[in-house]
């Protein structure tokens, strides 16, 4: 097979993988702040998709378009859910977390599925069959605009945490919870800021996927396996881990979905996560706790 086949779904997979990324993100912002593990991630994604297919089909908007209206809406929806219904359960144990987000999950599956049905979606824009032609590299345009769009969300959110006061605060409620009480800092609005600002980057990622991918109702828990994945991969609680795994497990669907069959490539998404474990147990970019 010649080396240009190779080189494109190689690139393919990387712009790909950047909206695994951010989606990803999303999970591992609200893992490294609440210490929450969200187990309905890949169902709030669905949501989102879902809103874009519904505004998409009534009022013919653009995907590239519905992207901050709907990450907006997700925003709400994440701050509601923490504020109203898990800032409860923080201070309980595990387990009683887990069960919570897991019913809140199968609750957004089985919401979608009697609204929408069980049959798979997507939207054609003009630009669907587009592709840009790069000396020997022929670049889906669908996968460009979302990676593009992906990696200006993921900027900004670097920013928000980096240069505003109400990111250092999130960080410094990261770094010490006692600390941030000390200090007079409102944790459990911070702790909601924080898990919407988790959400609506799921929500952005899950607009940019409906450019690549069909969605139906079942692919929520797939969705958050997938993100699981990423982010112990690049390092759980690590951002820039969490946009590197992303593209590694982008990268690693793709080639062996062509070099093997498009079923063997979670086999193969699993087989990092194992060697990475083993390697390093932390994650690529992680830190030993």
């Amino acid at each position: 097979m010649p080396l240009d086949v190779y080189l494109n779904v190689a690139v393919g997979g990387l712009l790909t993988g950047l909206v695994y990324g951010l989606m990803a993100l999303g999970l591992s912002v609200i893992f490294g702040v609440v210490r929450v593990v969200n187990f309905a991630h890949g169902e709030m994604m669905t949501i989102a998709m879902y809103l874009a297919i519904t505004l998409f089909s009534v009022l013919g908007l653009d995907p590239l378009v519905m992207l901050v209206p709907i990450a907006a809406v997700l925003f709400v929806f994440g701050y509601a859910l923490q504020a109203k219904l898990i800032n409860s359960f923080i201070t309980r144990p595990e387990h009683s977390q887990f069960l919570l987000l897991v019913a809140i999950a199968i609750i957004l599956v089985n919401g979608l599925l009697i609204i929408y049905g069980p049959d798979a979606r997507n939207v054609q824009t003009s630009y669907s069959f587009d592709s840009f032609e790069i000396g020997r590299l022929i670049i889906d345009a669908n996968k460009l605009y979302a990676a593009f769009a992906a990696l200006v969300v993921t900027a900004l959110l670097f920013a928000f945490f980096r240069f505003t006061a109400t990111g250092t605060a999130i960080r410094a409620c990261a770094d010490n919870h006692t600390g941030a009480l000390v200090v007079g800092l409102d944790v459990k609005k911070l702790y909601a800021l924080t898990f919407a600002l988790g959400s609506a980057c799921v929500g952005a990622a899950g607009v940019m996927l409906l450019m690549i991918f069909d969605v139906t109702p079942a692919l929520g828990p797939a969705y958050t396996l997938l993100a699981f994945v990423i982010v112990i991969t690049g390092g759980l609680g690590s951002m820039p881990g969490a946009l590197l795994g992303g593209v590694l497990i982008g990268m690693t669907e793709a080639l062996a979905g062509l070099l093997f069959q498009p079923s063997m490539k979670s086999m193969f998404t699993f087989a990092i996560l194992v060697l990475v474990l083993l390697i390093r147990p932390q994650g690529i970019m992680g830190r030993r706790a």
